[in-house]
């Protein structure tokens, strides 16, 4: 038999003429797929894609040629074929980060703005000169030496005062800390 005969017989349902043609081509379309794909696993699904399309469209050959530039073509098709899709799902891929990162942008300023209100609220219900010595340093900047001369105390009375403050922060978001120290367990 020859690749005309296979061809022929083929067209009529012939399966012994594919296998003739399967076991003709099969190899040297792998190894001239695989100077495109450089994995021979892929070539191989690729080739044998390939062979199913020419199974399914054996009514369309021409009795006349040899199926070999009609199986290469084919075969090129499939990888081409194959590259979009894969392009097309590394896009897709590269959207769905995109739209998570987003996501998790927004809920970390979320939680940051929760955070903030939740720290001025803490601070307001310090103690009135507690609170003014901590808006003082952490906000305004200023030094405790210069805190104890403008509130005319000592630099002791500073520290024990900016102590309690952070006492009381730490105790109001320990459970933040819990949840956050649960969550990434």
């Amino acid at each position: 038999m020859n690749e005309i005969e296979a061809v022929v017989a083929m067209k009529k349902g012939d399966q012994m003429a594919f296998k003739y043609l399967f076991n003709l081509f099969y190899d040297r379309l792998v190894a001239f797929i695989t100077t495109y794909t450089h994995d021979k696993i892929e070539s191989e699904d690729i080739v044998q894609q390939a062979f199913i399309s020419l199974w399914e469209n054996k009514s369309k050959l021409d009795e006349t040629k040899s199926p070999k530039s009609y199986l290469y073509a084919i075969v090129y098709n499939k990888y081409i074929n194959s590259i979009k899709k894969s392009k097309k799902q590394e896009e897709l891929l590269s959207q769905i980060w995109e739209r998570a990162l987003a996501n998790r942008i927004e809920e970390d300023t979320d939680a940051l703005q929760l955070r903030v209100q939740k720290m001025k609220k803490v601070i307001d219900e310090l103690p009135p000169k507690c609170k003014e010595i901590i808006i003082m340093n952490k906000i305004q900047g200023v030094k405790y030496k210069d805190i104890a001369d403008q509130l005319g105390i000592s630099v002791k009375t500073v520290e024990s005062q900016m102590r309690i403050a952070f006492t009381k922060i730490r105790e109001a978001f320990k459970e933040d800390n819990q949840l956050l120290f649960l969550l990434f367990k």
